[in-house]
């Protein structure tokens, strides 16, 4: 899972960034699709921009910053809630699933710092935005409910058209970014060490002291 890293005061702005944009992604609120049957809410996709972009400490800490915020009150979820109250209702689960699958993201989005692909970051998306959020907020949503969780599952999957779309849309953007201003992947994509050939006549220092000793 690698170490945990120190953030810099570069990290802290774009973790703060990050957190912004998964507030202004609440402002439309639920989204109809396929004639209203899948309405999908856009915040997923900044939970999935912030892995793939920021990596796995960076992406979860971003998450996080933004639910401490609705936490103490802001009403920055989509349809304009916030405060305590959301953390004991039904979405809890999904809460915690976004923060622990922005980290998910990031850790098969940038495998020992690689640079983004488009396999990685949309598996990615796909394992930690989708199976690692539902994975914690079906049963949570079923306990809070008390409806069976087969029930519950059911109930869910009409989100997941919505959920591939964002999939789709996260990778588009994540590589379109990496293209045009790859310093936002800066500590999440470890530069390529610079490879140099030494000459015929060149030896290795400690070679060079070897010789003359």
């Amino acid at each position: 899972m690698g170490t945990r890293p120190n953030f810099s005061i570069r990290d802290i702005t774009r973790i703060a960034v990050f957190a912004a944009i998964l507030a202004v992604l609440g402002i439309p609120g639920a989204i109809p699709v396929f004639g209203g049957a899948v309405p999908i809410t856009a915040q997923t996709l900044g939970v999935m921009l912030a892995g793939a972009i920021l990596g796995a400490w960076r992406g979860a800490a971003a998450v996080a910053a933004f639910e401490v915020l609705v936490l103490v009150g802001l009403p920055l979820l989509s349809g304009g809630r916030g405060g305590i109250a959301v953390f004991a209702g039904p979405s809890v689960g999904y809460l915690i699933g976004w923060i622990i699958g922005a980290f998910v993201i990031g850790l098969i989005a940038h495998p020992g710092n690689r640079k983004p692909s488009w396999w990685r970051t949309a598996v990615g998306c796909v394992v930690g935005g989708i199976v690692v959020v539902y994975a914690l907020g079906i049963p949570f949503q079923s306990l809070i409910t008390g409806l069976p969780l087969a029930q519950t599952a059911l109930s869910s999957a009409v989100f997941v058209p919505g959920d591939i779309v964002k999939v789709v849309v996260a990778t588009i953007v994540t590589l379109a970014l990496w293209r045009a201003y790859p310093r936002a992947f800066e500590q999440s994509v470890r530069p390529t060490p610079e490879i140099r050939v030494a000459s015929h006549d060149e030896a290795p220092v400690a070679e060079r002291g070897a010789r003359i000793e």
